[in-house]
């Protein structure tokens, strides 16, 4: 996925030059990024028009600003998951080797670890946003998908067992840290083996 994508655009219908609406068709016609339209024209016809051309809501002006965040929040709940990015290759992190293709973890020791495709995953994923914190709903949305089943603790199961193969004391962690109320993060760099 490019990392430069926006997750969501707010267009105003009536901008100098080409119209929001006009706009509006051509990101939905290529497949980009949600839409809500942002406009002083109160008139029902125009809602149904932009609603009809792909937004994904209308917000008429004068609005309060938390409105307006409440629905950007609602729409990015609802669109689809952006592609998962999948570890192709070995990566290195705090005295660590991780292969996915072979399910295991090999220490600067010599000592070999093998995991689980889900703890890969949720390794690779960590690998990729290495102090970022993730969410347990964001960690969920890209290992397994929006889709999933899975449990809220799902995540948590997955990160203790993880803790108990790669940390010297999984009950003071300093690979993968717990951001309490945040989610998780892998708290040391990352880099290509």
């Amino acid at each position: 996925m490019d990392e430069t994508r926006s997750a969501l655009v707010v267009l105003d219908i009536m901008m100098p030059g080409e119209d929001g609406l006009s706009l509006c068709r051509w990101l939905v016609s290529r497949g980009g990024p949600p839409v809500i339209l942002l406009t002083a024209m109160t008139d029902e016809t125009d809602r149904i028009v932009g609603l009809e051309l792909g937004a994904d809501d209308y917000l008429v002006k004068p609005f309060n600003p938390r409105e307006l965040l409440a629905r950007i929040r609602a729409v990015l709940r609802r669109a689809p998951p952006p592609e998962q990015k999948v570890a192709s290759g070995r990566r290195r992190f705090g005295g660590w080797m991780h292969d996915p293709a072979a399910l295991s973890l090999l220490h600067e020791d010599g000592r070999a670890v093998e995991i689980t495709s889900g703890e890969s995953r949720l390794l690779g994923v960590l690998l990729d946003h290495p102090h970022v914190v993730l969410s347990r709903d964001r960690l969920l949305d890209l290992t397994v998908g929006r889709d999933a089943r899975a449990y809220d603790r799902a995540i948590d199961n997955t990160v203790s067992r993880l803790r108990r193969k790669i940390e010297a004391d999984p009950k003071a962690p300093r690979l993968i840290a717990t951001e309490w109320g945040g989610g998780y993060r892998l708290a040391v760099d990352v880099a290509d083996a």
